[in-house]
């Protein structure tokens, strides 16, 4: 009876680890302007959610550098053009700006930098962005994040 309690009992913990929504995601960024992921579900359950970035090149920051920053996807674009002229040793991120979700640092080959922010931030039904704001890059360095 012991045995088959302690079975039900793993079996229930099992499922409910299986269950469990995953409240993080590691992204890769590459030399060629690419991450290895263009959509993110976020699971409304999760309170925090972490994003690791990954630079799995083999260029530096100041070349082929690379952050993940969230917006909505309306402020996407006018985020990453404002955040051109703060120059890398502030990201390519104006200073206080209060479309940014959420944002790592710059990151150059073999980095890595994560962050974590509150799900509560994030509204359903609302169209939300990631996207390198490196100079140039928002062209192919882009994706969208869902509330599910």
């Amino acid at each position: 009876m012991f045995a088959k309690l302690v079975a039900v009992s793993l079996l229930t913990l099992a499922s409910g680890q299986l269950l469990a929504a995953e409240c993080k995601v590691t992204v890769d960024s590459t030399d060629q302007m690419t991450f290895n992921t263009k959509a993110i579900e976020i699971d409304k359950s999760c309170k925090t959610f972490t994003v690791e970035l990954t630079h799995s090149g083999s260029l530096p920051k100041n070349v082929m550098g690379h952050n993940w920053v969230l917006t909505t996807a309306a402020d996407m674009q006018p985020v990453a053009t404002e955040g051109m002229a703060a120059g890398i040793g502030k990201n390519y991120l104006k200073e206080g700006d209060t479309r940014i979700i959420a944002h790592t640092k710059i990151i150059g080959a073999g980095e890595k930098d994560s962050v974590t922010f509150d799900v509560s931030k994030l509204t359903a039904g609302t169209d939300y962005a990631f996207f390198c704001s490196f100079p140039g890059h928002i062209s192919m360095m882009k994706g969208t994040v869902t509330l599910k």
